[in-house]
């Protein structure tokens, strides 16, 4: 494997690591608006699906062994609790978004397979731990895990889309 291979994933934990910290609580909520899955859906339009699983996976077990790598510093606590849902929906949810990425870059189609593939299946592992983890009903889960979310995850779906087509497209050149 050449160094150049070894970089984009490389850069992508990275990114992962520090858009994490771009991040606020909300109050009804025990999740954060934050900037991470910007980071995640940009290595799924980099990087191979295989890649995109791996560096998602580097940095919930960088965050696992206590590293401060997740939003609020936490560590296996923070896997473990009500938003653990969301974190292990991750190696899902944007190894598949890589997977239906298609080629070439296409700005529409990687915002639409976002949208419809990296956040439903987000929001679902997020339910799932809220609901198990708080006993709290359906309606209450949405209100806590989906709802105060949906219109930041969708302009951090087009934000990730219109870099990772330009980005794409200059990698291509090299």
């Amino acid at each position: 494997m050449q160094a150049r291979d070894m970089t984009k994933p490389a850069m992508c934990v990275a990114l992962c690591c520090v858009t994490a910290h771009i991040s606020f609580p909300l109050p009804f909520t025990p999740g954060y608006v934050t900037a991470l899955t910007f980071a995640m859906s940009l290595a799924a339009y980099l990087l191979s699906p295989r890649q995109t699983f791996t560096i998602i996976f580097l940095y919930i077990l960088m965050g696992a062994v206590g590293l401060p790598v997740f939003a609020n510093g936490e560590g296996l606590s923070r896997l473990l609790g009500p938003v653990g849902g969301f974190y292990f929906a991750w190696l899902v949810a944007y190894p598949l978004l890589s997977l239906a990425k298609g080629s070439p870059p296409n700005l529409k189609r990687y915002a639409l397979m976002n949208i419809l593939i990296a956040v439903p299946i987000t929001y679902a592992g997020g339910l799932a731990s809220m609901i198990f983890l708080l006993n709290v009903n359906l309606w209450q889960a949405l209100t806590m895990a989906v709802f105060p979310f949906v219109f930041g995850d969708v302009l951090k779906a087009v934000a990730a889309a219109v870099l990772g087509v330009k980005l794409q497209k200059i990698l291509e050149e090299r």
